[in-house]
C-alpha cells in the first residue's frame, strides 16, 4: 500500500525504473518514448552525463546554502550566463525552484516595482483567456483557464482577461493576420481604458500557448504591438515562458522570434532539464533599479532561492544547450517532426490544426474538419489518448478544454532535443496506433 498521495487517486501510475536517452522505463522493463518531456521539462532526455556529473561535483562542495546568509558560485554563474544570452534589457535573475514560484516572483514584483515608483494604484493584470501561469493562487489567479480556475474562484485575486491570439479559432475569415493582430491588439487597448492606463501594473503573457490550448504562437506582429502598447501606457509586460522557453522552440528565449524583450520573464522546465528543480525570474536593470535605490529589499522569497546543486544543474544544462549547440537541432528536428505528423494526420478526419514552433508542437482535435466543431467532451478523447499512447509505449500530452476550458481536446508533443531520425519515425507509428484505438 502506497502512502503516496497521487495525482489522481483513480488512475495509479507505474513505478518508473530508470531512464536512458528519449525513454524511461518501468519496472517491468518496458519502454516509453518521452514524446512530451513529461511537461515540456525533459529537453536533454533522462541520462545527460555532463549534467550528473556537474550536480555530483557540487554535491560535494555544498548542497545547500540559504540566500538569507549566503550567495554561490554556481547561482552567480548561472545569474552572469542568463543574462548574457537574454533579450537586451534583462539584467537581473532571482532563482527559484520551479515554474509557479517564478510567476508568483514576478507578478510581486511588478507590484513593488510600481510601489517603490509612487504608484500604488496600479494594481489591475491584463492576461488573456486559455492562459496557463502557474498553480500557486497569484498565478492561477492570472491563467485564464477556466476549468483550472474554477474550483478555487473564491480564493482568487481579480485579473481582467482578454482574447487569446489563436488564429486557428479567432480569425476571421478574409481577415489576414496582420488584421487579426491588429483587432486583439484594439481589444488590449479598449480593456486599458477601460480599467485606467494609470491603474493597470502589467500585462502578462506566453509567447506561445503551451498546457492548455496545444503550442499556439501568436501571429506575426502581435507582440511588437503589445510592446507598443505597454511601453505608451507605462505597463509592464511580463513574459511566461516556463514552458515554451529554453530552446524549446527553436531559440533560447521564444520571444526572440517575436522581436520583442520584456521587462519580466520567468523560466523554468527546460532550464533543469528535468535533472534538478529550478526556475528564474528575469527582470530588466529598470525594475531593479527601483528596488535598489527605494526601499532595497524585495518583499517575497522562497526556502530553496538560487539553491547551488540546481543552479549546478542548470549550468551544465545551458552549457549543452549552448555551447554543444542543442537549441540549434530544435529548428530542423522539429521541421521533420512536424512535417511527419502532417504526412500522417493532415488529412485526418478527426485533426483540425497541426502547429507550434520548433519542438513544441500541437495538434488540435475536432468532430468535423470543415466547421471545426470539437468533438463531445463526455466522450473524455484527451485521457483516453494519453493511455493508449502509454500503453504503445509513448508519453504524450493529450488535454480537453482547448477551446474554452470545456470544449476541445489537443495533443501537445515537446521530445527531447536529442530526439533521433528513427524516433520522429517512433513517435508518430505509435500517435497513429493510439488515435485508431480511441477514435477508429
Amino acid at each position: 500500500m502506497s502512502h503516496i498521495f497521487p495525482r489522481h487517486t483513480k488512475s495509479l501510475p507505474p513505478m518508473v525504473s530508470h531512464g536512458e536517452g528519449a525513454y524511461l522505463y518501468d519496472c517491468d522493463g518496458k519502454a516509453y518514448l518521452d514524446g512530451s518531456g513529461g511537461a515540456a521539462v525533459s529537453c536533454l532526455g533522462h541520462s545527460d552525463s555532463k549534467v550528473v556529473a556537474a550536480m555530483q561535483a557540487q554535491l560535494g562542495q555544498v548542497a545547500f546554502a540559504h540566500t538569507g546568509f549566503f550567495t554561490s558560485e554556481p547561482a552567480e554563474r548561472l545569474a552572469d550566463r542568463l543574462i548574457s544570452l537574454a533579450p537586451e534589457g534583462l539584467d537581473r535573475v532571482y532563482v527559484v525552484a520551479g515554474g509557479s514560484e517564478a510567476m508568483e516572483s514576478a507578478l510581486k514584483l511588478a507590484r513593488q516595482y510600481h510601489l517603490e515608483k509612487g504608484e500604488p494604484q496600479r494594481r489591475h493584470i491584463i492576461a488573456r483567456r486559455q492562459s496557463y501561469h502557474g498553480n500557486t493562487l497569484g498565478a492561477l489567479a492570472t491563467g485564464g483557464n477556466i476549468w483550472r480556475r474554477e474550483p478555487f474562484a473564491p480564493l482568487l485575486i481579480d485579473v481582467h482577461h482578454v482574447s487569446p491570439c489563436y488564429a486557428y479559432r479567432g480569425k476571421h475569415p478574409g481577415e489576414t493576420e496582420e488584421q487579426y493582430g491588429e483587432r486583439l491588439a484594439l481589444e488590449i487597448e479598449e480593456k486599458i481604458a477601460e480599467l485606467g492606463a494609470e491603474n493597470v501594473m502589467a500585462f502578462v503573457a506566453e509567447p506561445v500557448v503551451g498546457a492548455t490550448a496545444g503550442a499556439v504562437p501568436s501571429v506575426p506582429g502581435y507582440f511588437r504591438r503589445i510592446r507598443e502598447i505597454c511601453d505608451a501606457n507605462g505597463i509592464l509586460l511580463i513574459l511566461d515562458e516556463v514552458m515554451c522557453g529554453m530552446g524549446r522552440t527553436g531559440t533560447l528565449f521564444a520571444c526572440e522570434q517575436d522581436g520583442v524583450a520584456p521587462d519580466i520573464c520567468a523560466i523554468a522546465k527546460g532550464l533543469g532539464a528535468g535533472y534538478a528543480p529550478i526556475g528564474a525570474m528575469l527582470c530588466s536593470a529598470e525594475i531593479y533599479a527601483a528596488i535598489e535605490n527605494g526601499s532595497g529589499f524585495f518583499q517575497h522569497g522562497h526556502t530553496y532561492l538560487g539553491h547551488p546543486t540546481s543552479c549546478a544543474g542548470a549550468n551544465a544544462v545551458l552549457d549543452r544547450l549552448v555551447d554543444d549547440k542543442l537549441v540549434e537541432r530544435v529548428a530542423p528536428v522539429g521541421a521533420m517532426l512536424r512535417g511527419a505528423l502532417e504526412e500522417r494526420f493532415g488529412q485526418h478526419a478527426n485533426v483540425g490544426d497541426i502547429r507550434g514552433r520548433g519542438l513544441f508542437l500541437g495538434i488540435e482535435l475536432v468532430a468535423d474538419r470543415d466547421t471545426k466543431a470539437p468533438l463531445d467532451p463526455s466522450r473524455g478523447v484527451a485521457g483516453k489518448l494519453k493511455k493508449a499512447a502509454f500503453a504503445e509505449g509513448l508519453i504524450c500530452y493529450p488535454m480537453s478544454g482547448t477551446i474554452d476550458g470545456a470544449n476541445g481536446d489537443h495533443i501537445l508533443l515537446a521530445p527531447p532535443f536529442i530526439l533521433s531520425d528513427d524516433q520522429v519515425g517512433e513517435l508518430v507509428d505509435k500517435l497513429d496506433a493510439a488515435m485508431k484505438t480511441v477514435l477508429g
